[in-house]
């Protein structure tokens, strides 16, 4: 399987999983994953499909999940091997040919391995922008600043991209945000930068971070979504599910009441009482009348 034949599939796993496709879909895509891709580092790096395959282990469906585990462990156990070896493999793409460089330009320095932009130095789990060096100072104001290096943490996280993949895409997202809604000291513009950042940490919305850096949902996209839209469709049904089980509870039929014209209302005197029976005592002792007022609403027992 080449490259492109990769990313076409990526591209259909990544929608069919952000669309709540059958999991059957997701794992006949993953089965021909399984079966066609000669893992190599660059190779999983420059499709992305390594980070794509890696976000379903949280899948719902235990099938789905088992699968991705597999076929991540195996892909990882691959490159670990190429590297140990010190087989060209791992630093080629699939077809052979070495890695362009951007905008077709030769860039060495941009390859070396000690280029902190190109390589991570922490576990995907632990990625801040402090944490892989990443330089946020892009816009010579504070307060901006900062606020893509909130985009970095929460693009980052659990991510395997390159550092300087996900710098760009947190430069873009801010970008996009001031334009949309700036300056940077409006309220409006800190909220969205604030709500932006929770999404993508979210547990819940896993597939959110895949979207973003693969470009699915554009940076001034992302930054007009509202916060219902943000939600992933798991969050969306939890949420209809709760509201479904509300609904429920409060329409439970409630215990039949009888009416009564000889019991009189203390309140106001009028003889329209509806009352329960209940016995709240031994079972030699007379039952007790709960007694509501259908005039003025008085309760009380006798």
């Amino acid at each position: 399987m080449d490259v492109k034949e990769i990313e076409l599939k990526s591209k259909a796993l990544t929608k069919a999983a952000t669309s709540n496709e059958p999991s059957a879909n997701i794992i006949a895509l993953l089965k021909e994953l399984q079966k066609g891709v000669r893992p190599t580092e660059d190779l999983l790096r420059s499709t992305r499909i390594g980070i794509i395959v890696n976000k379903l282990k949280q899948h719902k469906s235990p099938d789905v999940a088992r699968l991705s585990s597999e076929i991540v462990s195996k892909w990882r156990n691959e490159v670990n091997k190429q590297k140990a070896s010190g087989s060209p493999a791992a630093s080629q793409r699939a077809s052979g040919s070495p890695r362009p460089a951007t905008n077709g330009a030769a860039s060495p320095a941009a390859a070396t391995p000690s280029d902190k932009a190109s390589k991570l130095s922490v576990s995907p789990d632990k990625r801040t922008w402090k944490a892989d060096g990443v330089d946020i100072g892009h816009t010579s104001n504070k307060v901006r600043d900062s606020c893509i290096g909130l985009m970095y943490d929460g693009l980052c996280l659990h991510s395997t991209e390159a550092p300087r993949v996900v710098l760009q895409k947190a430069v873009a997202v801010e970008a996009a945000a001031y334009t949309y809604l700036g300056p940077e000291t409006k309220e409006q513009y800190r909220t969205k930068i604030r709500s932006l950042y929770q999404n993508l940490k979210n547990k819940s919305n896993p597939t959110l971070r895949v979207r973003v850096l693969n470009n699915d949902v554009t940076p001034d996209q992302f930054v007009r979504l509202s916060h219902d839209e943000l939600k992933s469709d798991q969050q969306r049904e939890q949420e209809r599910r709760i509201q479904k089980e509300n609904m429920d509870k409060a329409m439970v039929a409630q215990a039949e009441r009888s009416i009564s014209t000889s019991l009189q209302c203390g309140k106001c005197g009028q003889r329209k009482v509806t009352y329960t029976e209940a016995q709240t005592r031994s079972a030699d002792e007379p039952m007790t009348l709960f007694c509501t007022c259908m005039n003025c609403g008085k309760s009380w027992k006798q």
